[in-house]
């Protein structure tokens, strides 16, 4: 029978406040609770410091201040302040904005007038104030609805614009919170992309001298073979080197905006870099010999740019403006007049370059033969192999989604079991560890071809020719909260970190956080990540209290272990933050340097009294 209910009554008409609330996905990217660098929360913070940055751009204000005030975040610059009269409509009336006219925002980042719209819409509370000229205009919203229009009144204050707002907990999580370490990185990039302006976070500066050459500096998680080469010119700028990690590293922006996706200006860099240095060399280098190991970094400036999506997170535009010059032409001919004039001038730096593509260049060839046998031996190992329980969808699928497409790397068949029984097979697959992976620390790439579990993992994730094929979104390692859990942890970390940084780097690797205990009574369960949670919930359940303590992920049950995994999944992230070289972290921890670890563990050992039980 089909369904008669569909009348005029079910069509809808939702307000702009209403729509960005239900599907705030298309405004933000994704919610989260902050745990990561590109959860929801972070995406407000940036489209509101956007517009005082592209205020600077046009040379008014060069300072703008952020401060956190516990789920508050307050933003003030110095620009030219909106306009009094139309405070209320820039914040609150979607496709409102001064940046259509060219001629006034020429190579801004919001152009399409929604993002402070949908960050006072994602908020419980929302408060603008503009200053102009000794004259202040404030106005008031809870949840994107209007609660005060103040009239316009005197002031002593400088001009500029002051935005508070706080995130809906309804929206984003009773536990979700700002990581200052996040806010921090947020405004580093914006300083080395705008050279002059300095920002402040609670009273901490952050400003850059040098650019896209600072951001590599304070970046770079090991050593490098030669100067940064650092190229400016008009609308562009580009810096880069070589390290003796492996995989590819990238930073790319446009018109300030992190383009963590990349998009069609940091291609035309790839292919531009590798026709140069071909060119300069009088070699036909392979591509991947130039590319692999390198680190760089990229900002143009695009009129009117086209991004892929309202996050702005990968560059569509194929002109520099319209009717301009293809971005592949323009990119390409800078690097290859810039990046040929800086090798004729610094011939020393040249020699060492081309050890390092020769270097790649011996490697990949002698890895060609082991890659062969390999493959032969994955092709006749998957019919018997369990390891890998996929699931349907996976990254760069286009279905809705394919986002949140994750792997799971447990330890041994009995974790295995219990997660693969309650996952959800369309976004969550499960890869077994068999034992305690190997120490790859010293150790070369080959490594990966002639262990078989590890290059599974490889073959599983589909990276062996870079992240452009990676097949999940998230990779998450599932251990044990024991010793032996940490140990094949750090294993997996050391693994990743040597061999494929740029997972780091793309936010792609995490640590599963699960429960220590379980503590219960007739009606009510609590799962407990902490001996804090465990005595609150101890205290809450009196006498009748039951506790369990969870010794690894072999003992939780199916049906528990989809609580962990589902709705109330846990994720802390591994990255490269405040890490300044990776060689060093892992030659203390992972190399022969046995007796100086030793004694580290010694003069750092904490010694806790048991914990009796209730």
């Amino acid at each position: 029978m089909p369904n008669n209910s569909y009348n005029e009554a079910s069509i809808k008409t939702l307000s702009s406040t209403e729509h960005i609330r239900l599907r705030p996905g298309m405004y933000i990217g994704r919610l989260g609770n902050g745990s990561h660098g590109e959860d929801g929360i972070y995406v407000l913070l940036k489209e509101t410091i956007d517009n005082s940055v592209d205020e600077f751009t046009m040379g008014c204000g060069k300072k703008i201040e952020v401060e956190l005030n516990e789920r508050t975040v307050r933003v003030r610059d110095y620009g030219r302040g909106i306009p009094l009269g139309k405070v209320l409509e820039c914040v609150s009336v979607i496709n409102t904005g001064a940046k259509y006219d060219s001629e006034s925002f020429k190579k801004a980042v919001g152009l399409n007038g929604i993002g402070q719209k949908a960050v006072n819409a994602l908020s419980s509370g929302y408060r603008a104030q503009a200053v102009r000229d000794g004259q202040t205009k404030v106005v008031e919203f809870e949840r994107g609805r209007l609660k005060k229009d103040c009239k316009i009144t005197k002031t002593d204050e400088r001009n500029g614009t002051l935005i508070e707002f706080t995130p809906d907990e309804e929206l984003f999580g009773q536990d979700f919170r700002f990581h200052p370490e996040f806010v921090e990185d947020l405004l580093w990039k914006y300083a080395f992309l705008n050279r002059g302006l300095t920002l402040t976070f609670d009273g901490k500066p952050f400003k850059s001298e040098q650019g896209l050459k600072d951001l590599l500096e304070k970046n770079l998680s090991g050593d490098i073979l030669y100067p940064i080469i650092h190229l400016e010119g008009e609308d562009i700028e580009i810096a880069f080197t070589h390290g003796s990690h492996y995989g590819e590293e990238y930073y790319s922006f446009v018109n300030g905006q992190h383009t963590t996706m990349g998009g069609t200006h940091q291609q035309a860099f790839r292919e531009a870099v590798v026709e140069v240095l071909r060119n300069f060399y009088k070699k036909d280098f392979d591509a991947a010999d130039v590319r692999q190991s390198i680190v760089a970094a990229i900002s143009v400036r695009v009129v009117e740019p086209v991004f892929e999506s309202q996050t702005k997170t990968k560059l569509g535009s194929a002109e520099m403006a319209p009717g301009g010059p293809p971005v592949r032409q323009f990119i390409g001919t800078f690097v290859q007049q810039a990046l040929d004039a800086w090798l004729q001038r610094n011939r020393e730096a040249a020699d060492a370059l081309k050890g390092k593509l020769e270097d790649n260049e011996r490697e990949r060839k002698e890895l060609a033969g082991i890659r062969s046998l390999a493959r032969e031996r994955a092709k006749k190992a998957s019919l018997h192999n369990r390891k890998l329980r996929d699931c349907r969808l996976h990254l760069g699928d286009r279905a809705d989604r394919a986002e949140e497409s994750t792997l799971f790397i447990v330890e041994g068949d009995s974790a295995s079991g219990s997660l693969t029984a309650c996952r959800d097979v369309q976004t969550q697959a499960v890869f077994a560890l068999k034992g305690k992976p190997l120490n790859t620390y010293g150790l070369s790439k080959k490594v990966i071809y002639e262990n078989e579990e590890f290059h599974l993992l490889q073959s599983a994730l589909n990276i062996e020719e870079g992240l452009d094929g990676l097949r999940y979104a998230r990779i998450v390692i599932a251990t044990d909260a024991d010793v032996d859990g940490m140990h094949i942890r750090l294993l997996l970390i050391s693994f990743f970190l040597q061999y494929f940084p740029e997972l780091m780097a793309g936010g792609h690797l995490f640590i599963l956080d699960t429960p220590l205990f379980r503590v219960r009574n007739k009606k009510e369960t609590v799962y407990c990540y902490s001996d804090g949670e465990k005595k609150a919930a101890v205290t809450k359940f009196g006498a009748a209290a039951e506790i369990t303590r969870f010794k690894g992920l072999g003992e939780v049950s199916p049906e528990e272990f989809k609580d962990f995994i589902g709705a109330g999944l846990r994720l802390d992230p591994v990255t490269l933050a405040h890490l300044h070289s990776s060689d060093e972290l892992l030659s203390f921890f992972m190399g022969k340097n046995t007796p100086e670890r030793q004694e580290f563990i010694i003069s750092n050992l904490k010694v806790e009294k048991d914990l009796v039980e209730v």
